[in-house]
């Protein structure tokens, strides 16, 4: 799982539903003899993904090719028909780093007067993918400090939100503190642009000092990389060839498709965004210096936001994805599709043996009231801060993370343990999705095709399921549902917390299909062994925003229905104990058989899944029932 928390992506277009009939009667369980998932099979394939001999599975090395190699592999030997690049099973994803100039705008129409504010003048535009696009509104909605408190009971779909900080000195202990701002509003609210109070810094002496000589540093690197290519023979011309050119960004999405606009802006472009109402953006300021509460509100202005950005490609690094497709039985409905994904890749290794050993801090952080009801039933909370502004908990020995930035552990070399195995995370969802493919391969076919695909760097920012979604193997209009599976191994915190022994956290199902919701309820009844079906992970106020952090956001973020399967966090998260010894695969078997069976009965039916965009409903104590 990604571990960059709280990323919003800069997309939201909901895809069109061509060939698409939506019917009042929602698709039902089907009733097949559906093929069963092998617990033997699943710890043969886990045993070699996540041994030392593929290094970790990081991106754009060995080990990841060798991994993707052996799930090709086994796609063939089971018939499973390819749907990469030449009639291979790997689909080529390209990572682009580009210089972006930004010409984009926006007008402020308020109180009478109208003003213009370009880029760098007291407006900031962000540097990420956005084709050229005009977008006016006639009023916006200020969302306070945009948390979910701030948008209960508001209609912002479609519309300009308007958000402040929370300016208080103690900002991370009031109203305000922790995660706030567009996110909630775009992703589950579906806001259509968002504008935040940026204040103009007031840096130290030591500050500007220290912006000084970065700036020096930048030219003095700049000016040994030309010396270098100059010594080369190549000239101080050969862009691209000898001297690199630093990108602003690197991205596997489209950069000329529309995107969400987020900007910022100062006291200047607030004050003449706030002149029409009473009291203006000083009285705003005021309560926001102090914490107090910010009542939501309609804000009489027109604002128009013109984006006009251009991107030269500098760089570009190349991975792949693997895919593959069983054709549906049906003639016509074989050409909509029901997708399932996991990722492949993991963290790699550490050069200097700091691979990071097991703590507590890496079980997931709590809401309030789910660190209340932890504390109620007698447990304790493992992790109380975790992304909502505590102090960390005290590192492990052994350093931090796989990019050894830190002090070795203090024992010899030859005895650390450098890679991190990635068995859980997302060893597990791999394969998972292999006995997914192999069900489908070797039993009963549905009426439509399904399509699976293993993601490639979704550590590094989802760029796998990025790529795809803005380049997809099968039309994205056909596609039905995106069912994900990261890290399903485990037991949530080794049950430190509570019992998770038959527990999964389905995240994501109601957001966009109540339909999608209510076939994984219906479909997990129907199982042998009922699991137990936990939302906490989908409650929009969640510290984790687990919605956000896998590859199944790719597509969310294109209108698409999707479900995330997890088992949640636990010490061993991207650490190097996350090992095959501690894997529970008569667990992980029967999540693999559960996603297999809705995934089926949606592919078998040929009635598609209502897009009702209705929002999170199932949360922290909602019990795995219909919604209507």
């Amino acid at each position: 799982m990604r571990f960059l928390r709280f990323a919003v992506s800069s997309v939201l277009v909901c895809a069109g539903t061509a060939g698409v009939i939506l019917l009042a009667q929602s698709p039902e369980r089907a009733r097949v003899k559906f093929a069963e998932v092998n617990v033997e099979d699943m710890r043969e394939w886990l045993g070699y993904l996540a041994s030392d001999e593929l290094q970790g599975r990081q991106t754009f090395t060995e080990g990841y090719g060798l991994a993707a190699s052996y799930v090709a592999g086994l796609l063939k030997q089971w018939g499973v028909k390819p749907l990469g690049d030449g009639g291979t099973y790997f689909e080529g994803v390209r990572i682009r780093g580009y210089k972006v100039t930004r010409n984009s705008s926006v007008t402020v129409t308020a109180n009478g007067a109208s003003r213009t504010f370009k880029h760098g003048d007291h407006v900031t535009f962000p540097v990420g993918p956005g084709g050229k696009q005009t977008l006016t509104f006639t009023g916006a909605e200020f969302i306070g400090y945009g948390q979910v408190a701030d948008l209960q009971n508001r209609d912002v779909k479609g519309k300009l939100v308007i958000w402040m900080p929370n300016l208080a000195p103690a900002a991370a202990a009031g109203r305000g503190g922790g995660r706030g701002g567009a996110a909630i509003a775009i992703t589950t609210n579906r806001a259509a642009a968002a504008i935040g109070f940026a204040p103009v810094p007031n840096p130290t002496d030591a500050e500007r000092a220290l912006t000084q000589a970065r700036e020096a540093l930048q030219k003095a690197t700049e000016a040994v990389q030309q010396a270098q290519a100059q010594l080369q023979g190549r000239g101080a011309g050969a862009r691209g060839r000898g001297a690199l050119t630093p990108p602003d960004f690197t991205t596997a999405q489209r950069v000329d498709a529309p995107a969400i606009p987020q900007i910022v802006g100062d006291e200047t472009f607030f004050e003449a965004v706030f002149a029409g109402t009473p009291g203006g953006f000083a009285d705003l300021r005021a309560k926001a210096a102090k914490g107090e509460p910010l009542a939501a509100a309609s804000i009489p202005v027109t604002i128009s936001i013109d984006i006009d950005n251009t991107f030269e490609t500098v760089s570009e690094q190349r991975t792949r994805n693997v895919v593959g497709m069983i054709e549906g039985t049906d003639a016509t409905l074989q050409s909509t599709y029901v997708m399932f994904g996991a990722h492949l890749d993991h963290i790699g290794y550490s050069q200097v043996g700091a691979g990071v050993l097991p703590t507590v801090s890496s079980c997931r952080s709590r809401s309030d009231v789910a660190q209340a009801a932890v504390k109620a039933a007698g447990k304790v909370v493992q992790n109380p801060g975790r992304g909502r502004g505590a102090p960390p908990a005290a590192a492990a020995p052994g350093g931090s993370g796989a990019t050894g930035t830190t002090a070795p552990p203090p024992i010899p070399f030859e005895q650390r343990d450098i890679i991190s195995n990635g068995a859980d995370d997302d060893g597990s969802g791999s394969t998972a999705l292999l006995a997914i493919a192999k069900a489908f391969a070797t039993g009963p076919k549905p009426k439509r095709s399904v399509v699976f695909v293993w993601h490639a760097g979704e550590e590094g920012g989802l760029r796998g399921s990025r790529y795809n979604a803005d380049f997809s193997v099968v039309p994205l209009d056909k596609v039905q549902a995106v069912l994900n599976m990261d890290m399903v191994g485990r037991d949530d915190c080794n049950n430190l917390e509570g019992d998770y022994t038959n527990s999964v956290f389905v995240v994501g199902a109601d957001r966009i299909s109540t339909d999608l919701h209510n076939l994984i309820v219906s479909a997990n009844g129907a199982t042998s062994k009922p699991l137990t079906l936990d939302y906490e992970l989908n409650d929009p106020g969640d510290p984790e925003n687990i919605y956000t952090r896998s590859d199944h956001y790719s597509y969310a973020v294109k209108g698409i229905p999707v479900a995330f399967f997890t088992t949640g966090l636990h010490p061993d998260y991207h650490k190097v104990s996350d090992t095959v010894d501690k894997i529970l695969f008569p667990k992980m078997a029967r999540i693999a058989q559960l996603v297999y069976e809705a995934g089926f009965s949606i592919a078998n039916s040929e009635r598609a899944l209502e897009r009702d965009n209705k929002g999170p409903r199932a949360g922290f104590g909602s019990k795995a029932e219909m919604i209507r």
